[in-house]
């Protein structure tokens, strides 16, 4: 049987591996093996974090949301209650940065919360 070296797909991959270590600390950036196993580990976490990302920010906006509801005397739940009762079609994300950058508004839409209550 004739040996196989692979050539240049064998080095086209491993090419492709430490281009994807780069900024990896030590030999995880340099041997191949490590690096590789390094890589895969990179992507797993990545490809995880993409889904948890969404739900990391939800709860952010939802804490949010509350903590700028208590001042008015609402709860969270009670506010989210409100808003479906009272037909306004706002979510969370746009909710959130309402209470932030513009309080008066926020307040308005509360109000209107309180009086469909």
């Amino acid at each position: 049987m004739p040996r196989v070296t692979r050539g240049n797909k064998k080095l086209l991959r491993r090419k492709k591996i430490l281009k994807l270590a780069k900024g990896f600390f030590g030999a995880k950036k340099k041997n191949y093996r490590t690096a590789k196993e390094a890589v895969e580990k990179a992507l797993t976490y990545s490809y995880r974090d993409r889904r948890n990302k969404k739900r990391d920010f939800r709860k952010l906006w939802n804490i949010r949301i509350n903590a700028a509801v208590r001042e008015y005397g609402l709860s969270y739940s009670r506010f989210i209650n409100g808003l479906n009762k009272a037909d306004i079609k706002l979510n969370r994300k746009i909710l959130s940065n309402l209470a932030a950058a513009e309080p008066n508004t926020f307040k308005q839409i509360v109000e209107k919360v309180k009086a469909s209550t």
